[in-house]
C-alpha cells in the first residue's frame, strides 16, 4: 500500500511522452470528491518527463497548498475532478495541458510534466 503521508518518489518514465492527459490512480481515496471549478487542498510533486528532474514540490516546502481549480493548468483542471480526499493520482500532462508550446514564456513551456497529487481537502 502506498503511504500518502510521505513525499512520493517516481521512477523515471520510459518511452515517448504521451500527447494526451494520462490519469493514473495510485490510491483511491474515500473522502469528499473534487468538483470541477472547486477549491482543493493538495500536496504535490512535479517532475519533468524527459529529464526525470523534480521542478516543484509542496512536500519540499513542507506545506500543502489550496487553490481554485479554475486558476490552474488545464491538466489539473481536467485531471483532479473526480478524485476523492485521501487519494493519490499521477497526472502526465503534455505541453498543451501544462504551460503551452516551447517559447511560450514560462520556463516549463514545451515540456511534458508529471504531477503526483495527494488530495487533502475538496
Amino acid at each position: 500500500m502506498t503511504d500518502t503521508s510521505v513525499k512520493p518518489e517516481l521512477e523515471p518514465p520510459t518511452g515517448p511522452a504521451p500527447d494526451q492527459l494520462v490519469i493514473e490512480d495510485v490510491v483511491v481515496g474515500d473522502g469528499a470528491e473534487a468538483k470541477p471549478g472547486g477549491t482543493v487542498t493538495v500536496h504535490y510533486l512535479g517532475v519533468d518527463y524527459e529529464s526525470g528532474e523534480e521542478f516543484d514540490s509542496s512536500w519540499s516546502r513542507g506545506q500543502s497548498i489550496s487553490f481554485p481549480l479554475g486558476n490552474l493548468i488545464k491538466g489539473w483542471q481536467d485531471g483532479i475532478p473526480g478524485m476523492r480526499v485521501g487519494g493519490r493520482r499521477i497526472l502526465t500532462c503534455p505541453p498543451a495541458l501544462a504551460y503551452g508550446p516551447a517559447g511560450g514564456g514560462h520556463r516549463l513551456s514545451g515540456r511534458t510534466l508529471i504531477f503526483v497529487i495527494d488530495l487533502l481537502k475538496a
